[in-house]
């Protein structure tokens, strides 16, 4: 079920009735009604993986329970050994056997044995990279006595399953997360106004941007072979639009209906197209992934406490795991690897720190430092980004063999280009609102400090009336995200 779908559309309005006017007197009713409504909505995916979702659920409650109550170091460190093999080992199943396998099975022909073991045709179950890791925190941080167990299992299947952020995040924290399903919640109309405008903004990030842009991403890499570097280079421009819209636009969508029912989700993107290097880029992409290996991987590995040699390994190990997170090819790895080399000159010089707060904050304009510095920020995401669109790594190294040629220069060119200038001039309204309103939780905030109420509603109606557009005159787009 999309977010972006008719069925939604549908689902939504049905749970919302039910659960303020149906069981808002009691607690356990709503909460019921949200694990309920959780597992239909995972179940539209495909419902023979609501069982792999109970089991992993099941698990850690049971494990989170009994290391409350267990004090023997050692007899901890087995139950905390448990989740964690069994929620990676579902997860390196389904996402990584094919590819461990077909390596394992390449390395040997290398040497001229030949293994002749058939591949598995393995489904991946929508989301279980996101819920996995939601599962394996709260573990994580019991062993650590930095939370105490839940012991209702409904409160904690509904934390586990909650539909807004079940399948593509944000990855949320119990500490935060959790709390919330045993507080009285009552309807709140501003913040539902609140929640309403976000999940406008998202969906205009999702069918007007991301999937506005998905067709000429799309026949530029696949046909790659046939286009200029400036082409390349203007595909590679619209899969940044493509990706931040895609994946933004669903968390902006997560957090607003998330707002509706009364509850509050982290944060997951807070304008990254405007950091100024790639430590500030990475503070403000995908937040609840980038924190989770921070807090989870980075700073048990020991961080930034040790030496130059640990610390580069550290960051090598962060962002190449990242990658890898990302998807079951070599392509996301040097993607994560590129990045962390990106990184290390403001480590080594300790100039990772420098930009922590909101670019050209109070200042309708930037200065030229700052452009510059966006820019490149932008290109260099952008060049490594073309190995985490590829198909191969072959694929990655020819489009950037054709970038970094005298074809640069020519005026790029693609099929129906013509045709695209409506979704250009949709990309920088976007990005201007998305500018204005940069010290804002998201863009679309910026219109309410428009004192005169008509401009603001026709503003909210022109942002409908351009999805729906989009929405009936382009083919919609999977979540990019599904597949991680």
């Amino acid at each position: 079920m999309l977010f972006n779908s008719l069925d939604f559309a549908v689902f939504l309005p049905i749970v919302f009735v039910l659960y303020w006017f149906v069981t808002n007197r009691s607690l356990k009713f709503q909460n019921l009604l949200i694990l309920g409504a959780s597992y239909f909505f995972y179940a539209c995916w495909d419902y023979r993986f609501l069982a792999l979702i109970l089991f992993s659920t099941i698990v850690d409650f049971t494990v989170g329970l009994a290391l409350a109550k267990e004090n023997n170091i050692r007899t901890r460190k087995i139950l905390l050994l448990t989740s964690v093999i069994i929620n990676l080992g579902f997860l390196g199943f389904f996402k990584y056997y094919n590819f461990f396998l077909g390596n394992f099975i390449d390395a040997f022909s290398f040497f001229g044995q030949k293994i002749n073991v058939g591949l598995l045709h393995i489904i991946l179950p929508v989301g279980i990279s996101f819920y996995t890791f939601q599962t394996l925190s709260y573990t994580i941080d019991i062993y650590r006595k930095q939370l105490e167990p839940t012991k209702n299992f409904i409160v904690f299947a509904s934390f586990v399953a909650f539909f807004p952020q079940l399948v593509a995040g944000p990855i949320e924290r119990a500490s935060h997360l959790l709390p919330q399903f045993y507080k009285k919640r009552e309807f709140n109309y501003s913040l539902a106004v609140d929640g309403m405008q976000q999940i406008l903004w998202g969906l205009f990030k999702k069918v007007v941007i991301a999937d506005g842009s998905a067709s000429i991403v799309n026949e530029i890499f696949n046909n790659y072979h046939d286009y200029s570097g400036s082409t390349i280079v203007l595909g590679v421009i619209f899969f940044n639009f493509q990706l931040y819209g895609d994946f933004a636009g669903y968390s902006d969508i997560a957090i607003g209906v998330s707002r509706l029912f009364g509850f509050d989700l982290k944060r997951n993107f807070a304008f990254p197209y405007f950091a100024r290097d790639i430590a500030e880029f990475y503070r403000r992409w995908h937040i609840s992934l980038t924190t989770w290996f921070r807090d989870y991987l980075y700073i048990p590995l020991g961080g930034s406490r040790v030496g130059l040699a640990k610390r580069i390994r550290n960051v090598f190990i962060i962002y190449i795991v990242s990658g890898f997170w990302h998807g079951a090819n070599w392509t996301f790895i040097v993607w994560g690897a590129l990045n962390a080399i990106y990184y290390l000159p403001l480590m080594i010089f300790n100039i990772n720190r420098s930009n922590l707060d909101i670019v050209a904050k109070g200042k309708l304009l930037p200065g030229i430092k700052d452009v510059s510095l966006i820019m490149i920020t932008f290109a260099l995401t952008g060049l490594s980004r073309i190995f985490f669109r590829s198909d191969n790594i072959q694929q990655a190294l020819t489009m950037l063999s054709s970038i970094f040629n005298f074809s640069l220069f020519k005026m790029p060119y693609f099929p129906g280009m013509g045709l695209k200038m409506g979704l250009m001039v949709m990309v920088v309204v976007y990005f201007t609102i998305e500018w204005i309103g940069r010290e804002q939780d998201f863009g679309l905030q910026i219109i309410r400090k428009v004192n005169y109420r008509p401009v603001r509603w026709a503003s909210f109606l022109l942002i409908a009336l351009s999805i729906f557009y989009y929405s009936i005159t382009i083919d919609g787009q999977q979540f990019i995200y599904f597949q991680f």
